[in-house]
């Protein structure tokens, strides 16, 4: 049953009572937060690094009980036939709980809001009428800017009342999309909640067509796995991962709203061009072989061609005793150091104690009893010094690739049966440069050098990394985020048909294997809730030409949506149809082929319509995102305008490619979309 409120309920009213326990949640949680603000810390702490650590903490705390006064402090509540936990055939009563987006209690420590990470929530998402999980009523609530307006029962233990879909669910899932992407938390589906609670020791890789939540599954696990084992992971760290700032942006307030503070945003260019000045660009050839996992093998050789087997022994001097330590010795330790594999840099910090140890041997058998001072000192001795430099001299990473792209021979030593001669010839630099700082340096190169940096010196490995817009990655991409999560563990997030690079991913087990998770556990989600059923149609009537055999996805939504082909003759028309959504409640976005947004934005600007750049946050006065088709992917907006479709498909290298593009563009409308074009559409959207 759903209720609706007009007028004020007699306090009797269930839906008085409602009201009643969420003013008294807010007060309770505003007294948690006050709490926390009076905290003394100045006699509890015992150095002032210590005060420092601390009052970071609370000052975090206080951040995450703010009272968002626009969001609900319960959105579910669950009232079970039997306490958890309790044996049910000692006939204990059942209890109730209020399903919420952090834990709440009174004075008393009594919960008024359960967390919807706790597993007592869990029923919320997975009972149902064939399965009701011990839940005797199912209540979901309908808000209005944070005020409860209707309620929603389901007795799912009562075999007199039949399944049904929920309006207030399906009302929050069409609910106008306004200002950066939200939580989903109220409208986790069964499918969604079980990628959501796996476990942290295991990978989990999500294929997820538009709409189908796939990123915010990604960052509701996140938030799970923050609430699960938030001690291991603050000491590991976690990160996600963006194809864009633009989308770092739109995304960057779902776990803050979940009160989760602590977790790191980046792209993957973030992640390798530290210290590096990026200021070329690949042509898509030279982008494909540097993306290339044979790359991995080229720069291994490069690396270990530093090392020179000895030909001359090492004496060391102490006291009046020389001790020598042979070539052929010298040359036993370098060969078993290469054998075992480990890191370049550490390998040569193990160099000289070894020598040292083999010194150390031959003291011991003249009768000397050194200790471990003594090998250190060896270890430090000038000559010692001498001979790791001259056998495993120090290996800087980015001179190394810069010689390698600029150095034929060299490279041609190094890449003999992994690059074919055209392959060299094609990513060697045509203009050398006279340093590292000068380089023009391009991402991809920044990426062969995050590898020759792993190469020398282990990468720091974070406790759970999210990937999201995975399929647009190149192999050696895949593998700097993966030294990223080593020890750790991945949500990798994307859609085939989305990829929109000349090195997209081809297979998802591919990706893994590049990743170094090849255990990871592949799911796919296939119903779509942010994509009107008229739009997501039109959309995978491409699929066949761009991901054979991937499963369109199927809307739940029940609105068809607003869908229209329209041509036009020039620009103003284009204005026009944006003139017409904006009408509407929600947001907008005008996406065309980059080359043609500098001619629309002016067209707006001339109209008198300002737009955004993607991203940016929308207002009340300005709703209108002006998007490249390049930045699109990851996006949503209620309504879109999509200018010539044949345009963005000939925006990209290949055919292909293009078409990809196009799916993204067509799938980022929530409530609506007006194609617009004075060329004919391209021929694979032929009904």
């Amino acid at each position: 049953m759903s209720t609706p409120v007009d007028d004020p309920a007699p306090l009797d009213d269930p839906l008085s009572r409602e009201r009643a326990h969420l003013a008294e949640s807010r007060s309770a949680l505003r007294a948690m937060r006050e709490d926390v603000e009076s905290l003394d810390i100045r006699d509890v702490t015992a150095n002032w690094v210590n005060s420092e650590v601390l009052a970071r903490q609370i000052d975090e705390r206080i951040k995450a009980l703010a009272d968002l006064s626009d969001t609900p402090l319960f959105f579910g509540r669950l009232d079970y036939l039997h306490a958890p936990g309790v044996d049910k055939a000692e006939g204990a009563d059942g209890e109730r709980f209020y399903i919420g987006r952090r834990h709440v209690h009174d004075h008393d420590g009594d919960p008024m809001v359960i967390d919807w990470r706790a597993p007592v929530s869990q029923p919320f998402y997975r009972a149902s009428k064939k399965d009701p999980l011990d839940i005797a009523l199912r209540r979901r609530f309908g808000y209005t800017r944070g005020d409860i307006t209707a309620y929603e029962d389901e007795h799912l233990s009562d075999p007199a009342e039949a399944a049904r879909t929920s309006k207030l669910l399906q009302q929050e899932i069409e609910r106008p999309r306004v200002g950066p992407m939200r939580d989903i938390v109220a409208t986790i589906q069964p499918e969604q909640d079980e990628i959501v609670r796996s476990g942290l020791g295991g990978t989990v890789c999500v294929q997820g067509g538009p709409g189908t939540g796939k990123t915010a599954v990604g960052l509701h696990r996140v938030a799970y796995l923050l609430y699960a084992h938030r001690e291991r992971l603050a000491r590991t760290g976690t990160l996600v991962i963006g194809p864009n700032r633009s989308f770092l942006h739109y995304i960057e307030q779902v776990l803050p709203a979940l009160g989760e503070l602590t977790v790191q945003q980046a792209t993957v260019d973030d992640l390798v061009a530290a210290g590096i000045e990026i200021r070329a660009t690949d042509d898509a050839a030279a982008a494909i072989i540097k993306g290339d996992a044979r790359m991995a093998e080229v720069l291994r050789r490069a690396v270990l061609s530093h090392v020179t087997m000895p030909t001359e022994p090492v004496v060391v001097v102490r006291g009046s005793r020389r001790w020598r330590v042979p070539a052929y010795e010298l040359e036993v330790i370098v060969r078993e150091l290469l054998d075992r594999g480990i890191r370049y840099g550490a390998a040569r910090e193990a160099l000289p104690q070894r020598i040292a140890h083999a010194v150390l041997v031959q003291m011991e058998r003249s009768g000397e009893a050194p200790d471990d001072r003594v090998q250190d000192a060896v270890a430090r001795n000038t000559a010692v010094k001498a001979a790791v430099k001259q056998m495993w001299p120090p290996v800087d990473p980015a001179k190394l690739v810069l010689r390698l792209l600029t150095d034929a021979d060299f490279l041609a030593v190094h890449a003999d049966g992994v690059l074919t001669q055209d392959e060299q010839k094609t990513i060697l630099w045509a203009k050398p440069a006279r340093s590292v700082k000068a380089a023009q340096w391009s991402v991809a190169d920044a990426v062969l050098i995050d590898e020759t940096t792993d190469l020398v010196q282990r990468t720091h490995s974070l406790g759970h990394v999210v990937l999201d817009e995975a399929q647009d990655l190149s192999p050696m991409q895949y593998r700097a985020v993966g030294r990223r999560c080593t020890t750790g563990s991945a949500t990798v997030l994307g859609d085939l048909a989305q990829g929109t690079t000349p090195w997209a991913t081809r297979s998802w087990d591919e990706a893994l294997a590049h990743l170094g998770k090849t255990d990871g556990v592949i799911e796919e989600l296939t119903a779509g809730f942010r994509v009107p059923t008229d739009v997501i149609s039109y959309a995978s009537r491409l699929l066949p030409h761009i991901a054979p055999g991937l499963t369109p996805v199927a809307s739940v939504r029940e609105n068809p949506g607003f869908f229209a082909l329209r041509p036009v003759e020039d620009v103003s028309e284009v204005v026009a149809a944006c003139e017409e959504l904006l009408r509407n409640e929600g947001s907008t976005g005008l996406i065309a082929a980059d080359a043609r947004v500098p001619a629309l934005a002016a067209a707006l600007t001339a109209a008198g319509i300002t737009c955004l750049a993607p991203g940016e946050e929308t207002t009340a006065e300005t709703r209108l995102t002006l998007v490249p088709a390049s930045l699109a992917k990851g996006l949503e907006y209620d309504y879109v305008v999509l200018d010539e479709p044949q345009a963005v498909v000939d925006g990209e290298p290949d055919e292909r490619t293009g078409l990809r593009r196009l799916y993204v563009a067509l799938t980022r409308a929530v409530s609506g979309l007006i194609v617009t074009h004075a060329a004919p559409l391209p021929p694979q959207l032929a009904g």
